[in-house]
């Protein structure tokens, strides 16, 4: 088999990548050289109270950093980053000086899937943001409140995420195609004294109507003092005030903003690990696992990854596929803090064909496309070729998360959408809001194969007996803190199901529970859950594998576990 890269990265590009300047700055600061990215991540792993702080410096994070950098406990959970910094999430995404803050810059575009397209600028986007703020505060919303919503992929959600953190609140999320217990099993351990949501959504070329699903909801949040409906449907179905009507403590969205116009954003400043994002485990074995993401952590961790590992810049345009119930989401809506536009869409994107997505790439100049492998699987079964119909000039790279993107896949993208993207297949999950392994730009890609461990996470492929392993399947570990570790688990007083969930299968060490494989090349591939792995005679059979042999047969279009 050929084993040579897919892409490489051009070298005289090299120099003036975000990755570059900051490796400079860190050898500086190391005192020695670090002639490649394996000699950073080195560095980034043996001294992470130097590499966190390098990385708050280098993407210039607003609010007081503190004198101490990382305190270290008894255990990796006990390790604390910035114990006296303060700063506000919000405040990093809308206050950034060289970004789309300054106003009239365009922050997001929507494209939905009915064809409808808005744009907000900064100022539009503060503005609204603003209001928000003011009518959350009216109604005594502040630090440490939990505010819920239940919205597409849709302007209004990011508007509601800053206002609500903006007054140092914590969000939590989910998609309108939940059901009404699911959003209940989510929101209903959580105690929202806010909930959002549409007066319906669209999918698949159908209006979808959640009026009855929201009664029933509402009515079983009662620490929710207001129900808020945005309209979404243009009236279709009842609208946003027929809606609320309807519901207990509701009220539309026009109605809860109206006595308010814009004024200067208040930004509280909370601690480094202040409660920003409540995030849900899937929830296959009991109630969902409710994930406390903090402030500082989730914001480094995202603009790691925006900056250093895709190359984003102040004037880019990015996209993700994915909704409100997705941590994609949450690391999608951290782009703001980079300058870049955020591309939102909402719908199917098979409709009205698979080239909805990049008849959008080519309209609004995409520059990052990140979608799910299940989607680049089902443009392949297709036979479709975005190459031979688009342009796609503007766009630089693609990622791939949700499940194992196949090898066949690599070879795909490379021959049906573009021959010189840098294709990142990444990994992590709700658990961190981020990623383990992923995208790097100065390594070249190989087929099948997640380029590399991110900075500052100290990965590792651990056997059953706890020792590390190279070409050869196991556990997916880390073996030092790092800044992103979830805060908590909420209602989890003693911490039991935070220490059972990740540091039970090997003492002090954080075992993510994926089955994964370092490559000859420093990369890794993932074979899936490790929980769900088969063990027939001895040997591991990982979901990847067993998906990959059935998905291979012509006669079926899709498999679930």
């Amino acid at each position: 088999m050929d084993n040579s890269p897919l892409w490489t990265p051009d070298p005289r590009a090299l120099p003036d990548l975000p990755i570059s300047a900051f490796a400079g700055e860190a050898a500086q600061r190391a005192g020695k050289p670090l002639a490649d990215y394996d000699a950073l991540h080195a560095w980034s792993v043996a001294d992470p109270g130097a590499f966190w702080d390098l990385l708050w410096d280098f993407c210039g994070v607003i609010g007081e950093k503190g004198e101490r950098r990382m305190t270290v406990g008894g255990s990796m959970r006990e390790t604390r980053f910035f114990p006296d910094a303060r700063l506000n999430y919000a405040e990093n995404l809308l206050g950034t000086p060289d970004g789309f803050g300054a106003g009239s810059g365009t922050a997001i575009v929507f494209r939905g899937e009915d064809k409808v397209e808005r744009r907000l600028s900064g100022d539009d986007l503060t503005a609204l943001v603003s209001r928000l703020q003011q009518a959350m505060r009216a109604q005594g919303i502040g630090v440490g409140d939990r505010v819920a919503a239940m919205l597409p992929n849709m302007p209004e959600a990011v508007a509601v995420m800053l206002a609500a953190t903006a007054l140092g609140a914590t969000f939590s999320s989910c998609s309108p195609d939940f059901g009404e217990r699911g959003v209940l099993d989510r929101f209903g351990q959580i105690d929202p004294k806010l909930f959002v949501a549409c007066d319906g959504y669209l999918y698949n070329g159908k209006r979808i109507d959640v009026a009855e699903k929201l009664k029933g909801i509402v009515a079983q949040l009662p620490s929710a003092a207001k129900a808020v409906i945005v309209p979404y449907l243009d009236g279709h179905l009842g609208g946003a005030e027929q809606v609320a009507a309807g519901l207990p403590r509701g009220v539309s969205l026009n109605a809860y903003l109206e006595p308010f116009a814009p004024e200067p954003l208040h930004f509280e400043r909370v601690p480094f690990d202040h409660p920003l994002y409540i995030l849900f485990s899937s929830g296959t074995t009991g109630a969902p696992k409710c994930i406390v993401h903090g402030t500082g952590g989730t914001l480094l961790q995202h603009l790691k990854e925006h900056r250093l590992h895709c190359s984003l810049t102040a004037g880019d345009r990015l996209f993700y596929f994915t909704t409100c119930g997705w941590m994609m989401w949450n690391w999608l809506v951290s782009g703001l803090a980079s300058g870049v536009t955020l591309l939102l869409y909402d719908g199917s994107p098979f409709h009205p064909s698979g080239n909805t997505l990049f008849d959008y790439a080519d309209a609004e100049g995409m520059t990052f496309f990140g979608t799910s492998a299940k989607f680049i699987d089902a443009l392949r079964k297709a036979g479709l070729r975005p190459r031979d119909t688009h342009d796609l000039a503007s766009l630089r790279m693609m990622a791939s998360t949700g499940s194992p993107l196949a090898a066949e896949n690599f070879d795909f993208v490379y021959d049906a959408i573009k021959p010189d993207i840098h294709l990142a297949s990444i990994s992590g999950g709700t658990d961190i809001v981020s990623c383990f392994v992923l995208g790097v730009p100065t390594k070249p890609v190989f087929r099948g194969e997640i380029q590399g461990p991110g900075l500052g996470m100290a990965v590792d492929v651990y056997d059953e007996d706890g020792r590390p392993v190279t070409g050869e399947k196991g556990e997916l570990v880390c073996t030092a803190p790092f800044a992103p570790m979830p805060v908590m688990f909420w209602n989890d007083p003693d911490g039991a199901k935070y220490s059972a969930a990740y540091f039970e299968r090997f003492p002090g060490i954080w075992a993510h529970g994926d089955f994964a494989e370092w490559t000859a090349h420093g990369g890794m591939i993932i074979h899936g859950r490790s929980d769900a792995t088969l063990n027939p005679g001895g040997v591991r059979i990982g979901t990847a594998e067993i998906y990959g042999q059935v998905e291979a047969m012509p006669e079926v279009l899709e498999a679930l576990d």
